[in-house]
């Protein structure tokens, strides 16, 4: 008789009931010609967890109660229970390194897509949450009863530091709270960080004392760590009370370690999601952008792109909703084969923000799909206005009072000029 030589389905038990302090993990798999349903879950929950390739001569008793367990199948969707020894609290990367590691390159595995992590309370309190939250936010720039606003100057990057500070002073001047840098400006010899922060802190205090509105910028400290601290101090000592993480490229360790250093200074994080579509993109390999979102609520980002849905960016109206769903909401619902039910267990609420091809003849689509808890981020939209910036501004501005007041878009720009050059310059296209 053949010894056996693996031992892969010993990690799959469908009438294996998780303990309620077990982390669990809902993935898309395709298994490998060759390799069957079963084992291709048993891989995922061994190589996850306690096991390996091959049966060991010697293996401690105790080493059972660490196994994962591939515990529900319902065709290309399993459940994997994790016990919670498995995890150092307060440990994303580690969290990572296990769940979303070497499994992901397995061969007798065609695709692999991790869609949502369920926690326990315990590991999920031994993370901060965001420092502010959406409420927190909204008290800091006294604005209540309709989205967040902001931009970036566009294009993206090229404007020298005067140039950029000047831009941002009018997107305030329109009526815009943040001035946001984009992904790839961080320091460069066109536009350096440090002359940047103190062009803006002026032109902020200006447009302040010309509007009676609080207003606050988005800068990009994306950089190594330690001068990332840095920039974060500097932000601080010009009474910036935001800081803009590019967060996938930082790392989750980074995050954690900023998410620590802002909190002290009383900071909230703005995060961008540069680079996240290099693996949430394909539906069937991966990690959703839901699980991405979830994981920097529990870090603690008080803010994180979410996507559009009728902007340039891909994401349907469907996945917008999730991501916001676990952004906001203080206990989510289970949807079948799309996320598990979570409890936030008091951890404060993050806002989503919306970006990219937007402009104001999109707002009621925008509105419809995330209602007013949102940072809206209108930038190529109000600087190509026929008027300019500061009239782009005050279009967008005009097209949330419309919705409100429950006009169409038309209706209102009979009497506000700014709207109306808008819509006839753009009417409502949906950028592709």
């Amino acid at each position: 008789m053949q010894k056996k030589v693996e031992w892969y389905l010993d990690f799959v038990d469908s009438s294996y009931k998780p303990a309620k302090d077990e982390l669990l993990a809902l993935f898309y798999f395709e298994p490998a010609s060759g390799i069957s349903v079963n084992e291709a879950m048993g891989r995922i929950a061994s190589e996850s967890s306690t096991g390996t390739w091959t049966t060991l001569f010697k293996m401690p008793p105790r080493m059972n109660k660490l196994k994962a367990h591939a515990y529900s199948h319902s065709g290309n969707i399993v459940k994997v229970a994790y016990p919670l020894d498995l995890w150092e609290k307060g440990n994303c990367p580690q969290l990572l390194s296990g769940i979303g590691g070497n499994i992901f390159g397995m061969k007798a595995l065609d695709n692999l897509r991790l869609l949502d992590i369920h926690f326990p309370k315990s590991y999920l309190r031994s993370f901060p949450g965001p420092r502010h939250g959406m409420q927190g936010i909204r008290k800091m720039m006294n604005v209540y009863n309709r989205p967040m606003l902001g931009a970036v100057p566009k294009p993206k990057i090229g404007f020298t530091d005067l140039e950029h500070a000047e831009i941002g002073f009018e997107t305030w001047m329109g009526g815009f709270d943040f001035v946001k840098d984009d992904e790839n400006l961080t320091s460069t010899n066109f536009n350096n960080f440090d002359k940047r922060v103190k062009l803006i802190a002026k032109l902020r205090d200006k447009a302040e004392h010309a509007t009676g509105d609080n207003k606050d910028a988005y800068i990009n400290i994306t950089a190594e760590t330690h001068e990332m601290e840095r920039r974060a101090k500097l932000l601080h000592d010009y009474g910036f009370k935001h800081a803009m993480i590019d967060v996938v490229v930082t790392g989750y360790s980074g995050v954690q370690t900023l998410r620590n250093t802002l909190g002290d200074y009383g900071m909230a994080i703005h995060a961008h999601r540069a680079m996240h579509a290099m693996f949430d993109r394909n539906p069937k390999h991966g990690m959703s952008m839901y699980m991405l979102a979830k994981l920097m609520r529990m870090i603690g980002v008080d803010q994180i792109h979410a996507g559009t849905a009728v902007g340039k960016l891909t994401g349907t109206a469907g996945e917008v909703k999730n991501i916001s769903d676990t952004l906001r909401d203080k206990k989510v619902t289970e949807i079948k084969n799309v996320r598990f039910a979570q409890d936030w267990f008091g951890l404060k609420q993050a806002f989503p923000v919306t970006s990219g091809g937007l402009h104001p003849g999109l707002v009621p689509d925008l509105l419809k799909i995330f209602g007013d808890e949102c940072v809206m981020l209108v930038s190529g939209g109000i600087h190509g206005h026929p008027k300019g910036t500061r009239a782009g501004a005050m279009a967008t501005r005009q097209a949330i009072d419309a919705i409100h007041e429950g006009e169409t878009l038309e209706e209102h720009a009979k009497y506000n000029l700014e709207l109306r050059e808008a819509l006839e310059k753009w009417s409502h296209l949906r950028p592709v």
